[in-house]
């Protein structure tokens, strides 16, 4: 049996593309995680592999879509081969059924770890570029010095909650906490 596997690293992307492609590769069934690539716990890749027996193939539309690393795409396809499962790669063409798409797998599993690290390295490059010219990278800041020092005024003084406090700002009382402790350390 041929059981298709699809990934998007969010719900606002669509897995159409990659369904189309494993149902007319022939695949009896597909399972689609909706999660990124990195996350260690993927239910249905989960449940894919448990279902997946002896004579029967994966196929998935590109090898990202499966492994977070060179390294674990090749101790899940060790895996697979041990229980007799074979993998196949839609857009790399590789199928590990045969020896020549054996070793093809492991050379596109190379360049794609490759790849993965230029992307990283280019990010992260951009993003010292960013701070170089003063940029200020991750999420808004929610309440301004005067906000943080009329809560805890508030709080202190006129004995008003944390929670009052946080909702007349429009803020969670997490929010408000660590504001207050991150200005007490300044």
């Amino acid at each position: 049996m041929m059981i298709g596997y699809a990934r998007v690293s969010t719900d606002e992307q669509n897995p159409a593309l990659q369904f189309d492609a494993l149902q007319r590769a022939g695949c009896d069934r597909v399972f689609t995680d909706y999660v990124s690539g990195v996350r260690t716990t993927r239910p249905a890749l989960d449940q894919v592999l448990a279902e997946l027996g002896s004579g029967d193939v994966l196929v998935t539309w590109k090898l990202d879509r499966l492994g977070r690393s060179l390294s674990h795409l090749i101790s899940l396809i060790s895996q697979l081969e041990a229980r007799g499962v074979a993998f196949r790669s839609l857009s790399e063409a590789i199928d590990t059924g045969t020896a020549g798409g054996r070793l093809l797998f492991h050379i596109m599993g190379a360049l794609a770890e490759f790849e993965r690290a230029l992307i990283s390295e280019r990010t992260r490059a951009g993003m010292a570029a960013a701070k170089s010219r003063g940029a200020v990278l991750g999420r808004p800041v929610k309440l301004s010095t005067a906000d943080i020092v009329s809560a805890r005024r508030s709080i202190t003084h006129a004995g008003r909650s944390v929670r009052d406090v946080a909702t007349g700002l429009s803020v969670s009382r997490s929010t408000l906490r660590r504001a207050v402790v991150r200005t007490l350390k300044k």
